[in-house]
């Protein structure tokens, strides 16, 4: 049975959506790079001088503005389910990278 997977509209979605939420609270990060199994996108944060930080792991929700949020924990190099600032395990991908 083949693993359904995002659908490209919703793949573009995410990416300008946490684009522009990255830019306005995280202006640290020079860019992110976001690539796709399955129904999930795995989120990692560009530094300067071209590092590369795990951030997260989101799992789509049946559409474009609802995901499951899983923290990286470089503790354990795994993704763990988190609950979003709004106190629920899913939300808007901007909700993610609400800042500290």
């Amino acid at each position: 049975m083949p693993i359904p997977t995002v659908p490209e509209s919703t793949k573009s979605s995410l990416a300008q959506k946490l684009t522009a939420r990255a830019r306005a609270a995280w202006p640290q990060l020079t860019g992110l790079d976001i690539h796709h199994r399955g129904q999930f996108a795995y989120v990692d944060g560009e530094l300067a001088h071209r590092q590369s930080v795990k951030l997260m792991r989101l799992h789509c929700g049946g559409s474009a503005s609802q995901w499951g949020f899983a923290l990286y924990l470089a503790s354990s190099d795994k993704q763990e389910d988190t609950i979003l600032p709004t106190g629920s395990f899913a939300g808007t991908p901007e909700g993610a990278l609400c800042p500290a």
